[in-house]
This record gives structure tokens, sequence and C-alpha cells, in this order.
């Protein structure tokens, strides 16, 4: 307890810096799932992505990033263990974050997309089982996240197939394949709608205290589901085309089609992952705030100070400009060639995977569903559009995320304990 009160004002510093490290991390590997795809289907610059990413990232992240956090994230530990010596949560969460920011700067300038969800977690179980105790860790939880990384990437792949086969069948594979898109495309519209309406309830407003209901989220996104559609129908049908142009032709004009609707769904990613994955960095540092503040009291959730979501809303950006085109260029040409409509098959799958991992409590990496839904789009067109080489990095990569994570900071919380320990 003197231990806080002594080096408490020297503890929040370090807990700042690992905390804009670990936002910095988010930045430069997770925000690839929001515009890897746009990207890779040329519908956007790699230079239009990052300056998109950051406004939308930001603006989630500080607008609707909340007013509150749990102490530990998604219940992975039990405060209990620390009553005595909250300290040792300090410690803890300090080189957690120290260790997930480490492991992300490593796995982003390989440009492996890693999930900084799991990285945290591994950490956070890591000091906690070694250095406290194994009962301190709710290994059913972490039993949730590793089952998740099969679950969830087979879901959001399986949808993914489904969503390019429709448009295939119902747009390309036609004789007037521009027609047929002036035809179904306000339907697919309609869709993204729809679920990137619920998306940004569900996960992008909820931590700003807007409380809207399951049943009334669904009214909302179902109405601005037909209104995106309607005007949508209104704005295709003002394209001019040739109708004796050959099909390569039309085909160009449908992806360019394709190419407007991804953007969007890419902005609304980016605002819903800005909001949901900050707590990832700003968790621990607000933990380690509020013990400090309360003079080593562990509360169940932990207030913001008013520094720290720009923090880490500014870390985020940072991560994103320095190191944000690694990963990318892996998600967005690395595992399979993608056009505007098979990336927009691939966002749209990974969105409704998230509506359904939140809706059913399922634990879900956003990186690993939407890595998902780009190998199913790929799976539609044979094995052999698939870059296996690649595809075997990255799941290599996700298997050594909760150990790697794990290891450092078992590290680092010795390295602490060592230093500011009498």
């Amino acid at each position: 307890m003197d231990i806080l009160q002594t080096y408490g004002s020297t503890l929040i510093v370090v807990a700042a810096l690992v905390g804009f490290l670990m936002a910095w991390g988010i930045g430069a590997n997770d925000v690839a799932n929001a515009m890897g795809t746009s990207v890779g289907s040329k519908a956007l610059t790699i230079k239009q992505a990052i300056l998109i990413a950051m406004v939308f990232e930001f603006a989630g992240a500080y607008l609707a990033g909340g007013e509150v956090t749990s102490t530990i994230r998604k219940g992975i530990l039990d405060s209990s263990y620390f009553i005595d010596s909250p300290e040792l949560l300090v410690y803890g969460m300090i080189s957690a974050l120290l260790a997930a920011g480490i492991w992300l700067a490593f796995a982003s300038y390989l440009g492996w997309p890693v999930s900084t969800t799991h990285s945290i977690v591994g950490a956070l179980v890591g000091f906690a089982a070694v250095g406290v105790s194994a009962d301190a860790v709710a290994w059913s939880k972490v039993g949730g996240i590793v089952g998740s990384w099969i679950i969830t990437p087979a879901i959001s792949g399986f949808i993914a197939y489904l969503i390019f086969q429709s448009a295939q069948k119902l747009i390309f594979d036609t004789e007037k394949p521009f027609n047929n898109a002036q035809r179904y495309v306000p339907f697919y519209m309609g869709a993204a709608g729809f679920v990137m309406s619920l998306v940004t309830i569900k996960k992008g407003l909820k931590h700003v205290g807007f409380e809207i209901g399951t049943a009334n989220g669904f009214y909302i996104a179902f109405a601005i589901a037909i209104l995106v559609g309607v005007i949508g129908k209104f704005a295709i049908n003002r394209i001019k085309y040739d109708d004796k142009a050959d099909r390569r032709t039309h085909y160009a004009n449908v992806e360019k089609v394709f190419a407007i609707l991804m953007i969007v769904t890419a902005c609304c990613m980016a605002f819903a992952h800005g909001s949901n994955d900050v707590a990832n960095a700003i968790g621990p540092l607000a933990a380690v705030v509020s013990i400090i503040h309360n003079n080593g009291e562990i509360t169940k959730q932990a207030g913001l100070v008013w520094w720290i979501l720009p923090l880490g809303g500014l870390g985020i950006v940072a991560g994103l400009a320095l190191f944000g085109h690694r990963v990318i260029k892996t998600i967005g040409n690395g595992i399979t060639h993608l056009t505007p409509s098979r990336g927009f098959a691939a966002e749209l799958a990974a969105a409704c995977t998230v509506v359904l991992a939140s809706g059913t409590g399922l634990p879900i990496s956003t990186t690993q569903t939407l890595v998902g839904a780009v190998l199913g789009v790929g799976m539609a067109r044979g094995i052999a559009a698939i870059n296996l080489g690649v595809v075997r990095n990255i799941v290599v990569s996700w298997v050594v995320t909760l150990p790697a994570g794990a290891g450092l900071s078992i590290l680092f919380f010795f390295v602490l304990k060592g230093v500011f320990a009498p």
C-alpha cells in the first residue's frame, strides 16, 4: 500500500507510456481489419485508407469509447486475489500493456494480422497465473477464447462464401451484368445498411450510455436499411452506361458500384472498432489510475480520467500512420486477389459475424473474423486462388499470440516487482 502512495505518480506515468504503446500497436495491427479489403480491391489507395481510418477510428475511440471501462478485460482475472496487495495488480497491468504492445509492434512489423484482444488477454493471464496464483485466472473464459479461433473465422468465411456466390449468380454470370446490378445491388446496400447500423448500435454506441434495447436497435437498423436501399436504387439508376458495350465494361461498371459500398462499410467498421478495441489499451491503464487514486481499493469498474481516451485515440492514429500499411498489405493482397465485389462480401460477412457474436456473447477477434471472411471469398474461387503460405504464417502467428503475450508479461512483472518492491 505504501508503495502505491510513494511511487503513485511514477507508476501512473509509466502506465500512460505503455498504454500509449499498446494503443499504437492496436493502430498498427488491428486497423487493417477495417481498411485492408478496401485497399486490396483498389477501392481506396493506402494513403486515403489511412486518412479515413484516422478520422473514424479516433472518432470511435474518443466519442464512443465510453466513460467507464471494466477494470479487468472480459472478466479474465479474479480481483479478490489482489485485495491484500493491490500493487501487484498495478505491476501486472503495466507489464501486460508493455508485453502486448511489444508483441503487436513486432507482429505489425512483419505484417502479421494478430488479435489485439488476445494479446492483452494472454499478457493478463501470464502475469496472474505465474506471478500471483493459477486460481486467479478464469480458465473457462480462456478456453472460450481459444475456441473462438476456430468458430469465428469459420462462420465469417461461410457467410462471405454465400454473399460472394449470390453476387456471382445474380449479377456477374448473367447476360447483362449491369442491368442485374441495378436490380439487385440496392438489396446488398440495404443489407449492408442493416448490419452496419447494428454494428454501430451494439459496438459503437453502447459505451456512451445510449442504451438502445435489442428490439429498438433492430427497428432503427431496419429503417436505415430501407432508406439506404431506396437511395441506392435512385443513385444506381442514374448511372449512364452503354447497353451495347462488351461484358468487360459492364463488369468494370458493376465493380465501381461495389467500390462505393465498400468504402461506406469500411468507415462503419473503423468507427465500431475504435470504440470497442480502444478498451484493450485504456482498460488496464484506467485500472492502474483508479487503484492509485483510490489508495489501493480495487473497484469493479474504473472511471476514465479526462486524458485517457484522447491518449488511446492518438496512440491508435500514430500506430496506423507508421506501421498500418504493412498489415493492410497482408489482408488486402497477401491472402487472395480481391476486387471490390469480393472485398465487399468479406467486409459484410465480417460485420455480420461481429453482430452475431455480440448478440450471443461469443468472444470474438475482429482480425480473425476478417481473415476468415477473406478466405471464404477465396475458397469460392477454388483453393488455388488462396496463397497458402501467407495463410500458414497468419495461423502460426495467432497460435503464438497468447504464449508470446504471457511470456513477456511474466518477465516484465518480475522486473517491476524487483524495481518497486522494497
